[in-house]
Order: structure tokens, then C-alpha cells, then sequence
């Protein structure tokens, strides 16, 4: 791993909802979650537990459902909304923690919107990267996303067919070169693409000679991922979301407005989410405080991590005092 990168605990296994999670800590003092996305692991947070740590705080991030050396359950069916949930609730309770803190990062980010609709007991703060929270749309987001983007849009793709868990599998070590890339496209040059070509394939990009912008990752650290996935595949994780269509429907029965104090850390070149959806957020969220990080993309905790632990670090201990 490259020379900055601090060494990342081993993990701890607690028994939660059904499965054996790994979980790894840091620190102590008042607990911090932090939910990792797709396709990541807890590692993704190697620069967030010290930092966690030294700052006072008792930084906890587990492996979730699918991933790394927690359980990775076979069904589709076992990676709902309520049992991804049900999990972090588990862990909770083995740590005998009614609530705590929470940072969630792309599928972990929606995952803690959820969780703030769903059971806001559980939370006392929460920090959201990239992924803002979203109006529940009046029909099922598939076929939106199907409408606008087409087949090949990676979302659409995962409901319709196995190629992706497959193509992926074949060649852990590719897919984390061209996936994890920092100063790949900017909002501005993506801003001015013809529609067609915005729609992301990982398809696609796992057909390319060679990935654009940079590594994100150095050698060991892509190859701490891919091993990971060369044992687990990717049909658990992405499962998460082949339960889109299923955590829509369930959705309505919750009200979509969120009074936990919210900090949203955003990316300006992230060019999975428009400015406008984070617009849309505000009048959701009641106690929401915004900020967005410059030439950063998507993998904001990795490629912008000392001002990420900044934001996050000051805010918790303005929300304490």
C-alpha cells in the first residue's frame, strides 16, 4: 500500500440477523458507523478509523451483507431493504449500543437514508457522501432509469442478467483498475456529452483497452479488493440492487422527510449524481448542512481523504458540544 495509507485493523465477528459479520475498529470514545458502498469493503475506510480514532471517537466499520469475509447469503431475496437494515440493528446490539453515528458512502449512503425513514432511533447523526437523499418517484425507478438510459445503463443491466457478476468475477484485478479512478471526466466535460454516451456501463468499461483519468489505488491496495472479490464474486453485492424495484414499493409506507442532523459531503465531479438531485434533497432533510468537495469524483473518502476527515471530524464535535 502506498506510504500514507495506515495499516487497517483485523476484524472482530459478531453474529447479526442470520449471518457472521467482520467488523473493524478503532478508537474509543462515542461510536461512529461507517457504511461502506458498491464495490468496496470496509477498507474503503482506512483513512477515516485512525482519523476517527486520534480525533476521540470509536470508529466502527463493518464488511456488509455480501462483501469481504462477512456471510455472503445466496438469494436474491436476502438482500431487501429490511434485512440490510436488520444487520446494522444486529451489530448495534452486539455492541450493546442503542444508537450512533453514522457515515454511509454510495449503496452505504442510501442504505443510512433508509435507515433515517425506517427507524431514526438508531441514529444520532449522520454523514452522507455523494449520494443525497432522493423524493420517493410516483413509479418504480427501473423503469425510469430504463426509460432514460437504456439496457445497458449498469443498474437496468443487473436486473436483466447474470453478465455482469460474471464479467466482473472473471477478472477481479481489471475491473478495480478501471473502476476506482480519480480525474476521470469533470462536471463540465460531462455536462457537454451527448445523452447517449452518459449512460454508465460497466459492461463497457471492462471492454476497454485501458481506463481514463488515474489509478485511485496503488498495487496492494487494488489487489486487498480483488482478492476479496476474487473469494465472494459480486452476485451478492449486486444483489443490493436487484431489490430496487422491491425497497420502492416498501418505501411509501415512511415518511420521506429526515430530522436527524445531516451532514452531506458531495463531489462536484461526480458525474453519477446531478446537481439537482442534491437540490431536491433540501426540503427533505430538516437540519442538513452541505458541502462539495472540488475535483473530486465519485470515491470521495479515497481520493479526497484528509479533507473528508476534516468536514466530518469538525462537524461531529460542533454537533456534540
Amino acid at each position: 500500500m502506498n506510504d500514507s495509507a495506515p495499516v487497517f485493523p483485523e476484524p472482530a465477528f459478531v453474529e447479526t440477523n442470520g449471518i457472521r459479520m467482520a467488523v473493524y475498529e478503532q478508537g474509543e470514545g462515542p461510536p461512529v458507523v461507517l457504511l461502506h458502498g458498491f464495490p468496496e469493503l470496509a477498507f474503503s475506510w482506512r483513512y477515516q478509523l485512525p482519523a476517527l480514532a486520534a480525533a476521540g471517537f470509536r470508529a466502527i466499520a463493518p464488511d456488509q451483507r455480501g462483501y469481504g469475509r462477512t456471510d455472503v447469503p445466496a438469494r436474491v431475496h436476502d438482500y431487501r431493504i429490511e434485512e440490510l437494515i436488520a444487520d446494522i440493528h444486529g451489530l448495534l446490539d452486539a455492541l450493546e449500543l442503542d444508537a450512533a453515528t453514522f457515515v454511509g458512502h454510495d449503496w452505504g449512503a442510501l442504505l443510512l437514508w433508509q435507515m433515517a425513514m425506517r427507524t431514526p432511533e438508531r441514529i444520532e447523526n449522520m454523514v452522507v457522501l455523494n449520494i443525497p437523499h432522493y423524493p420517493r418517484l410516483p413509479v418504480d425507478p427501473i423503469q425510469v432509469m430504463r426509460e432514460r438510459f437504456g439496457d445497458d445503463f449498469y443498474i437496468v443491466n443487473f436486473q436483466d442478467s447474470d453478465e455482469a457478476d460474471k464479467t466482473f468475477a472473471s477478472d477481479p484485478v481489471r475491473f478495480f483498475d478501471l473502476m476506482m479512478r480519480r480525474g476521470q471526466i469533470s462536471r463540465e466535460q460531462f455536462d457537454q456529452l451527448p445523452r447517449e454516451v452518459k449512460a454508465l456501463s460497466l459492461l463497457k468499461l471492462m471492454a476497454r483497452s485501458h481506463g481514463s483519468g488515474e489509478p485511485l489505488l496503488d498495487d496492494a491496495e487494488r489487489d486487498y479488493f480483488a482478492n476479496a472479490f476474487a473469494k465472494t464474486g459480486f452476485t451478492g453485492p449486486i444483489n443490493w440492487y436487484r431489490n430496487w424495484t422491491h425497497n420502492w414499493e416498501t418505501q411509501a409506507d415512511f415518511d420521506q422527510r429526515i430530522g436527524i442532523p445531516a451532514l452531506f459531503i458531495g463531489a462536484v465531479d461526480d458525474v453519477i449524481i446531478a446537481p439537482e438531485h442534491i437540490e431536491a434533497m433540501k426540503p427533505l432533510v430538516d437540519d442538513l448542512e452541505i458541502h462539495m468537495l472540488e475535483k473530486c469524483g465519485h470515491w470521495s473518502q479515497q481520493e479526497k481523504p484528509d479533507e473528508v476527515n476534516r468536514l466530518m471530524i469538525e462537524w461531529l464535535k460542533r454537533r456534540r458540544a
